[in-house]
């Protein structure tokens, strides 16, 4: 673990997934391609591949619907060689005013980092870099003093153990995942303080009650999980950006009096991520 110290006027810090964003990293995915297989989704998709330019078209229309909500996107800079850069959540991720880069398990995507930590240093931005065990931003999910961690093929328990004894105001929670899901965002995610979307079966037992002991869950089936129903980007309110394509999905969260924002991101999702994916908040209004 290395931290850099700095003094910034930069606006960061999140709390949980749910309050009003103001400010998110994204990279565009202008040279998103399936090359190496890496996760269940693109395997399914590898001889259809990636069509660029409309992913990009899709990209940009996602990026209109963030900044009419008056938040304040920027653009982490691309290399043709890193295929996977659109996924920026993966990267790091911010809990209260700290933020953490990611240590990376997958060697296609470990050079993700340095456009990251770059952008941290040249914005003056203090800045955690774990550079122990594996841990990635789809696998942390934080909920004020709680932080929920997947222990995935991508996030280790050590891992977890690691960022508890840095953040020993907040509780960490692990939950195991089953091997095909490729991080948390995947099966599980929070919309608001008290309701969050799940996929039952990528959990065991005794996680899925506690989690419904806690949350009100809306339950995501086997065909809206594959197309990422849980991962649904929250910008708070009780708006959600979310696919059309998941109309399950986003029925029970209108019945549970959210807005939901539908936004077609389904060329991107070919490569195993979509709307909570493809951003990395570092300022939520608490």
């Amino acid at each position: 673990m290395q931290t850099r110290n700095a003094n910034s006027n930069q606006s960061k810090g999140c709390q949980n997934e749910y309050s009003t964003l103001k400010r998110v990293l994204v990279s565009k995915p202008e040279h998103m391609e399936i090359k190496e297989i890496i996760n269940e989704t693109q395997k399914h998709f590898a001889n259809e591949n990636i069509d660029i330019d409309r992913a990009m078209d899709q990209h940009v229309q996602f990026i209109e619907v963030l900044q009419s909500h008056a938040i304040d996107v920027e653009y982490l800079p691309t290399k043709q060689n890193l295929n996977e850069q659109v996924f920026t959540r993966d990267i790091g991720f911010c809990i209260d005013d700290q933020i953490f880069v990611a240590s990376l398990a997958s060697e296609v995507r470990q050079e993700e980092v340095k456009p990251f930590v770059d952008y941290l240093d040249e914005n003056n931005i203090s800045f955690t870099r774990l550079m122990g065990p594996s841990i990635e931003g789809g696998d942390v999910i934080i909920d004020n003093d709680v932080i929920y961690v997947g222990i995935s093929g991508r996030t280790t328990l050590r891992a977890a153990e690691h960022l508890q004894k840095s953040m020993p105001d907040h509780r960490v929670v692990p939950l195991q995942l089953s091997q095909e899901i490729l991080h948390l965002d995947c099966a599980f995610n929070l919309v608001d303080e008290s309701t969050a979307l799940i996929y039952s079966p990528a959990f065991e037992e005794q996680d899925v009650q506690r989690l419904k002991q806690t949350y009100r869950c809306i339950e995501v089936d086997d065909q809206e999980q594959f197309e990422m129903g849980t991962n649904v980007l929250s910008i708070g309110q009780r708006k959600v950006i979310s696919l059309p394509q998941n109309k399950k999905v986003n029925q029970a969260l209108r019945d549970e009096d959210f807005t939901v924002i539908e936004v077609d991101l389904s060329e991107i999702i070919k490569s195993g991520g979509s709307f909570r994916c493809c951003t990395l908040p570092i300022f939520r209004k608490s």
